[in-house]
């Protein structure tokens, strides 16, 4: 069963994709030329640099010294003392509101900034970079099948002491209940992974697609193995996999949302089954 679904993506998705693909390249070319098709490329790599570094640096919860000092240094003193006691993990909510700031900064960088700056870039629609729902109701089998695989791997992989000390990111304390939160770091968590989605599955690859063609796919998965170096081996393994199946089928159903439900679902899973394992469930 499992050999005869996998020659089917072959033959039904890698093959279309690739064509699909390489089909877009060579209309692009032959109506832009050459010498433009490389400045679009080059400005989309350029974005795509920005919003991950804006990720990376804004982001970080670790380090919030150079808002403080960035709030000083415009003349708002009262704010930055503010900010700090706000932020400060000693602080009953400081852990959440961190939380909020890093969920905040990485919706910006991966999901408004592409869908501010991409249509312009582009010339697509919101919908064309992925936001639409394309032909995914005719393939919902397709990630129920991907679904009742992956749920039996994550739960499989809980049982590691890697994964139990790495999640859930938001640690509740010794006696805290899950509501209100842990709730909150959820919907945070959810709102993280559609701008992930949409960065690397939708602008990624659609915004470089109709210059390098399936290649774009391949592009996409190098940053988004390197966001997950800080996780657990097999994760970071898999991140290579799930990159490359996700992008595949972005682009064949022209829409993220199949992704997101899938991302969504790993990621609460694995909070979920670290709380079962410590017994907070």
């Amino acid at each position: 069963m499992l050999a005869a679904f996998v020659r089917k993506l072959r033959e039904d998705y890698w093959g279309d994709v690739i064509t699909d693909c390489e089909q877009a390249r060579s209309d692009s070319e032959a109506r832009l030329g050459r010498v433009a098709v490389q400045k679009r490329v080059a400005a989309t790599v350029l974005l795509v640099i920005a919003c991950l570094m804006f990720v990376r640096f804004a982001g970080n919860e670790s380090d919030l010294a150079w808002v403080v000092n960035g709030l000083k240094a415009v003349g708002l003193p009262t704010e930055a003392e503010a900010f700090r006691k706000v932020m400060d993990p000693k602080n009953a909510n400081g852990q959440i509101w961190r939380k909020v700031w890093w969920a905040g900064a990485r919706v910006t960088g991966y999901g408004l900034l592409p869908a501010l700056l991409g249509p312009r870039l582009t010339g697509l629609t919101l919908a064309e970079l992925g936001l639409g729902f394309g032909d995914l109701r005719k393939h919902a089998k397709t990630y129920g099948f991907l679904f009742a695989v992956m749920m039996p791997a994550i739960f499989l992989a809980s049982f590691g002491e890697g994964f139990q000390v790495k999640y859930p990111y938001y640690k509740l304390a010794a006696n805290e209940t899950l509501w209100p939160r842990f709730v909150l770091w959820e919907l945070l968590y959810i709102a993280n992974f559609v701008g992930v989605e949409l960065f690397f599955r939708g602008f990624s690859i659609r915004a470089l697609r109709p210059y390098i063609g399936y290649s774009s796919i391949f592009l996409m998965m190098v940053p988004y193995a390197m966001i997950h170096f800080g996780k657990p081996l097999p994760e970071a393994v898999g991140s290579v996999i799930t990159g490359f199946v996700l992008g595949t089928l972005s682009v064949k159903h022209r829409s993220i949302w199949g992704g997101v439900f899938l991302h969504v679902s790993a990621a609460c899973s694995m909070d979920l089954y670290s709380l079962w394992h410590q017994g907070r469930l």
